[in-house]
């Protein structure tokens, strides 16, 4: 078998694991996550994390990789999935991307090159006080004069990625943005894109939150100080956590967490959208048109006529 991928991406609460499930099957696939939360061990609620009855035998790869103080980027994910690839493919099987990621996926396709300059923890931990302090646009605003590029790409509110870029120029002296360059894929692949209506997702991600909070979130968080992790790191800057941390630390009241959550949510999967709608070489399927037996039927067709 070639080096050909399937990927199945979409903003957070379109329903993308269910039908990665049921391709995998048809199409004899392991999965392979592009989640920059899932990664992280004992963050499963806050990550809506598949469980593995919800797996229904299908090997997924690229789940519970790291400690949540482990420092994780997007060139670690690129040397990890296509490790994974390599196995999947040398067992005559597909491998299926499925994730909201959207830079992990572009990275892998593409082998971007990022930067891998190492960290500076006093300057970062710098960055996260100043942001607390004045606000993440105000620590957005430093970007612009040394790195116009990045400043328009990074959203302020992606205050991790802000972070890594000030603290990138802080140890090498060169912009963020130079450390990318985009190539031909290496791989042959299909690209889908799940999208639904609106105001159905933001319903979907808002009846996600209750769900989160029904199942544990604030217990999740309050095991994860425990046992020893903090609100600076950067895994619990993903949404879902810094949130409950705010609420255990007595800053916000709990509906104020749960509002903050479903706003930064909602929030997230806009700008997920408009990075998706970037993407060259990429198929939307609209949820809005089509079943979910409709659209697995589309893609496997598509899928074995390329």
């Amino acid at each position: 078998m070639d080096k050909k991928l399937l990927i199945l991406a979409g903003p957070t609460g379109v329903g993308k694991t269910n039908l990665s499930i049921k391709i995998a099957k048809h199409l004899n696939g392991e999965i392979i996550s592009a989640d920059s939360m899932q990664i992280y061990k004992y963050m499963d609620i806050g990550s809506a994390k598949i469980k593995k009855e919800e797996m229904d035998g299908i090997k997924h790869h690229l789940i519970d990789v790291c400690e949540p103080d482990e420092i994780f980027n997007v060139s670690i994910y690129v040397d990890l999935a296509k490790n994974a690839i390599n196995e999947i493919i040398s067992k005559n099987k597909l491998p299926i991307i499925v994730g909201g990621t959207g830079l992990y996926i572009r990275s892998l396709i593409y082998d971007q090159k990022h930067c891998t300059s190492g960290e500076d923890k006093n300057h970062r931990d710098y960055l996260y006080s100043l942001a607390k302090q004045k606000g993440n646009q105000y620590v957005h605003e430093l970007l612009r004069k040394i790195d116009n590029e990045s400043y328009k790409n990074i959203h302020y509110n992606n205050l991790k990625r802000v972070v890594r870029a000030l603290e990138v120029y802080h140890i090498t002296g060169k912009p963020f943005s130079s450390f990318k360059q985009d190539n031909k894929p290496i791989f042959d692949f299909k690209y889908y894109i799940l999208n639904l209506d609106r105001e159905k997702l933001y319903k979907n991600i808002n009846d996600r939150v209750d769900v989160m909070i029904k199942n544990g979130l604030i217990d999740e968080v309050k095991n994860l100080r425990k046992k020893g992790y903090t609100k600076e790191m950067q895994s619990m800057q993903g949404i879902g956590y810094k949130e409950v941390f705010d609420y255990l630390d007595g800053i916000v009241t709990k509906n104020e967490m749960i509002e903050k959550i479903k706003q930064n949510s909602r929030n997230y999967s806009k700008r997920q959208i408009t990075w998706f709608k970037k993407e060259n070489n990429s198929i939307f399927i609209s949820k809005d048109n089509m079943n979910e037996l409709e659209i697995l039927k589309y893609i496997i067709d598509d899928f074995n006529r390329s």
